[in-house]
């Protein structure tokens, strides 16, 4: 039996800013809805200016809504007429920068967060909270002290300590290196897991989103465009922009077949069952790097024109006869010069395509 229930919704959710000029306001979210179940990661992932930290200070309490309303536990905390304060939404926060006090201890920063128990009681509490993200070894370090990931998990338990019914992350993996990022994120979603915390985080990094988050909402303009899992917004974005802006892939021509294929310019592929298009319609097809295979056999041959390294593995870009550029994934052994040209085919599974615009 699933036990989970609703634990945050937002329903036609708008929140506004005065503008720069000081003359009428600009909306920065635009009837908003979405849901978070009890024990959930949720994700709102979008590029810079798409609303999603406007979402987090609303849910907190720190900026008010124009319109709709933020329900949590099914009560109303935020709608035009009611604005609970902060202090009573138990609701924690990791901000962007952990916000940790310099002068204090990772200890004390934990135990800061814990001012509604008694005294006694505090030091006890935060210490099982450095424990549970396995940094009890550095209760008495000072955050200047600690990597950029020990701060941010001292971070988080002071966020959990308090035993908030929701906790937010506002970008918090911007600040490190950006080679840990995706561990510290799988790292997070354990700790996450493990003490059955829900929590609701913005970034504009879709590895991150990925890597700790079980649903995710593609925002632009103040929207959320799809809110799915990371599978499905992989495998099945609803309209173009989700497509594009999820994975690394480019758009190809393509002419719809009888035989319930379509064909492209590197070979045939098989459409999804449910498709609605007709033979011989012109449609677009989303090829990303991970649907085409280095194969020195293949006959059909791209030239490489841009090349990056990234350890395991090369991304390829690569131009077809037509002059149509692909991005291809290539083992880092497979090391071919720019101009050269090598053998791909097609490995493509799901095959997401579009009317043709």
């Amino acid at each position: 039996m699933n036990l989970n229930h609703t634990l945050l919704s937002l329903k036609h959710v708008e929140i506004s800013y005065p503008s720069s000029n000081g003359v009428g306001s600009v909306t920065a979210v635009k009837g908003l809805d979405l849901e978070l179940q009890q024990g959930e990661i949720g994700c709102l992932l979008g590029s810079s200016g798409c609303g999603k930290s406007s979402v987090l200070r609303a849910i907190c309490g720190f900026e008010p809504v124009q319109k709709g309303e933020i329900l949590l536990r099914n009560s109303v905390v935020s709608s035009p007429i009611t604005l609970l304060p902060p202090s009573q939404r138990r609701v924690g926060m990791v901000f962007q920068d952990f916000a940790l006090f310099p002068h204090l201890s990772a200890l004390e920063n934990v135990a800061f967060g814990l001012q509604r128990f008694p005294s006694t009681q505090r030091a006890p509490l935060a210490i099982e909270w450095l424990k549970r993200v396995g940094l009890a070894d550095k209760a008495q370090a000072y955050p200047h002290e600690l990597s950029g990931g020990q701060q941010q998990r001292v971070a988080l338990a002071r966020a959990m300590a308090p035993e908030p019914d929701l906790i937010l992350l506002d970008e918090p993996f911007s600040s490190l290196d950006i080679e840990f990022r995706e561990r510290l994120a799988g790292e997070m979603r354990e700790i996450l897991k493990k003490n059955r915390i829900t929590a609701l985080l913005v970034t504009h990094d879709q590895f991150e989103a990925f890597a700790i988050a079980d649903q995710i909402g593609v925002m632009a303009e103040g929207k959320v465009i799809q809110w799915d899992t990371p599978y499905a917004l992989y495998h099945q974005p609803i309209n173009r922009y989700v497509a594009d802006f999820i994975g690394r892939g480019v758009f190809v021509k393509g002419i719809v077949q009888a035989s319930g294929k379509v064909n492209i310019e590197l070979g045939e592929l098989v459409l999804d069952p449910g498709h609605k298009n007709a033979v011989g319609e012109e449609i677009d097809v989303l090829l990303r790097a991970d649907d085409i295979q280095h194969d020195d056999a293949s006959p059909t041959q791209a030239e490489v024109v841009r090349k990056t390294f990234r350890g395991a593995d090369f991304l390829y870009t690569l131009k077809l006869t037509s002059g149509t550029e692909i991005f291809a994934f290539v083992p880092s052994h497979h090391d071919h010069a720019i101009g050269e040209k090598i053998g791909i085919h097609l490995v493509a599974d799901h095959v997401v395509t579009f009317s043709q615009e």
